[in-house]
């Protein structure tokens, strides 16, 4: 029986067996040794001389099936089960192990084929998803700070402011409405707190010029704590809160 081989395409010893073995369509547990062995003999005797080392692993797998080829013409012997020791089974678990990891390398490499015709879009994300913060924990924000102490604290200012006010106007017959915007009152707050030094609660709050500007400021300070962007550190020797850059 002619064959022509081309012995580069195969890995091994293994590699050639299992193409021997589809292309005279034989079943893998029932190998017909004496033809495979005569094909596979036939193949390694046209391997070059200077390929000695991956010459020698065939010659080794040639020797394997001539043993085998010789065992199989002797008496077969019977197992401790009572059953015939086949010569090919070491032989067959081989093969099966290696078309198993012969057919996942090619699995892999499908996957790789296929993961270079694939492309990413770069990385977007929304504004507001850029923007998004994660929720300020408050508990740890205001840790040894009440909102009793705060409201203390702004009610004596407002009752300071009051009287003041009281004694200004006690004159004038008419009191013009002031127009405070929170959004002036949170960079405010803000400019304050990212100036050096230390930035007193009580005195941020007696810099205001009226009762509504008091009450507006107090509300800043409140809405930057619930925000992160500032927080509070008791000061109880001058019965005070310290304000800072929460740096969290």
């Amino acid at each position: 029986m002619e064959l022509s081989v081309k012995l580069d395409q195969f890995e091994g010893p293994l590699d050639l067996l299992l193409h021997l073995i589809e292309k005279n369509k034989v079943n893998i547990y029932d190998i017909p040794i004496a033809l495979i062995t005569e094909q596979y003999l036939e193949v390694v005797s046209q391997m070059r001389a200077e390929r000695m080392e991956s010459l020698s692993e065939f010659l080794v797998m040639a020797a394997t099936l001539l043993d085998i080829k010789a065992r199989m013409l002797l008496p077969k012997e019977e197992t401790p089960e009572g059953e015939e020791e086949d010569p090919r089974a070491e032989l067959v678990a081989r093969l099966l192990e290696y078309r198993r990891y012969k057919l996942l390398s090619a699995d892999m490499r499908e996957l790789e084929e296929g993961s270079e015709r694939l492309y990413y879009r770069e990385r977007f994300l929304p504004r507001e998803v850029e923007k998004y913060k994660p929720p300020v924990d408050l508990d740890q924000l205001l840790a040894g700070v009440t909102i009793e102490k705060l409201q203390a604290i702004c009610d004596e200012i407002l009752r300071r402011n009051a009287a003041k006010e009281d004694v200004e106007h006690s004159h004038f017959g008419e009191i013009e409405r002031e127009a405070v915007q929170i959004g002036d009152r949170l960079d405010f707050v803000k400019r304050r707190v990212q100036r050096p030094g230390r930035h007193s609660f009580r005195s941020l709050l007696r810099r205001a010029a009226s009762r509504l500007e008091i009450v507006v400021t107090f509300m800043a300070v409140l809405e930057l704590i619930k925000t992160g962007e500032i927080r509070l550190t008791e000061d109880s020797t001058r019965d005070d809160f310290t304000l800072e850059v929460n740096a969290a």
